[in-house]
């Protein structure tokens, strides 16, 4: 009993990371079954590599930013700091436009990290995975991780985002980048279909090309 009390305290403590492996093991088992692409033999050694990586990444800068990112949120929060706090909106509503405006920063952060060449030397690495599928989501340069985490700082001030949401927000996007990146086949009536709401894995291999013009289409 006790035992299992200290499981759910560590499922309480990181539910982040708990759902981060279980997509892992989902697509990874998905991956297996009905691949895109044949697998090559150091599929295991790749995906180790690439999680080994987001470890490091993990452990370094979550111990830095993880307490500053949320204290900023909840001082923009009690302090009434950003734009959405200029207007009395519902808490549903503001909640809605915080995520949304916030996706619009991600998507213009991708677009720098392409177009600027000091940030492309670090996001280059990620697009340096010859063998893309889900552990590819976790394959980033530490340096882009932490200019990342530093700007969104004043992100989060700018737009007021409640820490609620702004943690919903980061979950959806861990778990769409690691399915877009998956090696998985998927129908092409599908495909079509998840265009509409996510980014499809399908899609997210152009963005992955060789051909500079394809990389640069800034599909997220």
């Amino acid at each position: 009993m006790e035992h299992l009390d200290n499981v759910l305290g560590v499922v309480r403590r990181n539910p982040q990371a708990i759902l981060y492996v279980l997509i892992l093991v989902l697509m990874w088992t998905w991956e297996s079954i009905a691949p895109f692409f044949r697998s090559s033999a150091q599929r295991a050694r790749h995906g180790v590599r690439n999680l080994v990586i987001a470890l490091f990444n993990g452990i370094v800068l979550g111990t830095i930013f993880a307490g500053i990112t949320g204290q900023v949120a909840e001082f923009s929060a009690t302090q009434r700091i950003g734009l959405l706090h200029v207007f009395s909106l519902p808490s549903a509503v503001h909640a809605v436009a915080a995520f949304m405006m916030f996706d619009c920063w991600i998507y213009l952060w991708h677009r720098i990290n392409h177009t600027v060449p000091f940030f492309w030397r670090f996001h280059r690495m990620h697009h340096s995975d010859n063998e893309m599928d889900t552990t590819s989501a976790a394959r980033f340069h530490v340096g882009e991780i932490a200019f990342s985490m530093i700007l969104r700082l004043p992100i989060i001030m700018l737009i007021g985002i409640p820490l609620w949401v702004l943690l919903v927000y980061d979950t959806a996007l861990l778990a769409s980048t690691q399915f877009h990146h998956a090696n998985i086949a998927l129908t092409a009536k599908l495909d079509r279909l998840l265009r509409f709401v996510v980014v499809s894995p399908f899609v997210h291999k152009v963005h992955h090309s060789r051909m500079q013009p394809e990389t640069d289409n800034h599909s997220p």
